[in-house]
């Protein structure tokens, strides 16, 4: 059965009522899966809080050294003024991390199909600082945590924000272990600027990273489809043993900052195709989180897309 995580604790990680990212994202999404009745097809997890040392498996120990000082204050910049403090956002922080954690672990224990992590998927923070509303970066941690404590080698990770993954990526640009697969706005027209066609890796893992970036005005669904095969190409290349999918909802159209005119058929379309992926390849093992989104009615209908695909998906076999 696929595990989605709900509660308060994890609707709390964002910046206040008025802010693109604010806390009523959960609600949004969630309201919807309740209407849809997809509510009692899964195993609703309540939020889980991870340690100062879960976060340090990606993170250096300054630099949340820093995050719990401003999160104690209540006020300053986490990096150069895209990402604020507000109080509490350290143990906000760690509810976000210690979900993707624990959907990690439920699902390489065999206690659960796949796991979605609907307010999670911080692409944008590096080791050492926040970036772009992203606190910390709960991917990094989970493929840390793979790789040190579960002895998981070939990690994917699909991207398809809006915004380039740029935190994941230049992190494990020269890694050949990670693979990543991101699907997002042409740099040149938005932030962070990165993910351009030609950055596939450096050294020995050159080939193991596919940007795929997508050029506006407007990008449609007939753009992503064929961008999505040649995804499915590459995972079939990598053969990975575990899955990782931000399935950002800022990808959709009528997003308030981004300027791609996605609907949520490519979300389900993605999440469908690497259930079977994850089926073929790595036991089934498909972790998914929610991402960026900032239109509360295309968060609602894409995750509500995703997690109907994550149920659907329960029943292919190979």
């Amino acid at each position: 059965m696929t595990t989605v995580y709900y509660g308060e604790a994890l609707a709390a990680y964002g910046f206040g009522e008025d802010h693109p990212f604010g806390p009523d994202r959960l609600d949004a999404f969630w309201k919807s899966a309740c209407q849809s009745g997809l509510n009692n097809k899964v195993q609703v997890a309540s939020p889980v809080s991870a340690s100062k040392e879960e976060l340090e498996l990606f993170h250096t120990p300054s630099y949340i050294e820093k995050l719990i000082r401003l999160s104690a204050k209540g006020s300053g910049s986490l990096d150069c003024g895209d990402t604020p403090a507000f109080p509490g956002i350290y143990e906000s922080a760690c509810v976000v991390a210690g979900c993707v954690l624990d959907g990690a672990r439920r699902i390489i224990d065999g206690k659960a199909n796949r796991a979605f992590i609907p307010i999670a998927g911080l692409h944008h923070a590096r080791r050492n600082t926040a970036a772009g509303f992203c606190a910390i970066n709960d991917i990094g941690i989970i493929i840390e945590e793979l790789r040190r404590n579960h002895n998981i080698r070939r990690i994917a990770y699909v991207d398809i924000d809006a915004h380039h993954g740029d935190g994941v990526f230049y992190e494990y640009e020269n890694d050949a272990e990670v693979f990543i697969a991101d699907i997002h706005e042409d740099g040149n027209y938005l932030y962070p600027g990165t993910g351009f066609r030609s950055e596939t890796g450096k050294e020995k893992a050159k080939g193991t990273k596919l940007n795929l970036p997508l050029t506006p005005p407007r990008v449609h669904n007939e753009d992503f489809f064929p961008a999505w095969n040649e995804i499915e190409s590459f995972l079939a290349t990598a053969q990975p043993e575990f899955i990782i999918l931000q399935a950002g909802a800022d990808s959709i159209f009528g997003d308030p900052i981004t300027h791609m005119g996605l609907t949520p058929e490519a979300h389900s379309h993605a999440t469908r195709q690497l259930c079977k992926i994850a089926d073929q390849h790595c036991q089934g093992r498909l972790l998914v989180t929610g991402g960026g989104g900032y239109n509360r009615k295309n968060i609602a209908d894409a995750w509500t897309a995703v997690l109907r695909a994550l149920i659907d998906g329960e029943a292919v076999k190979f």
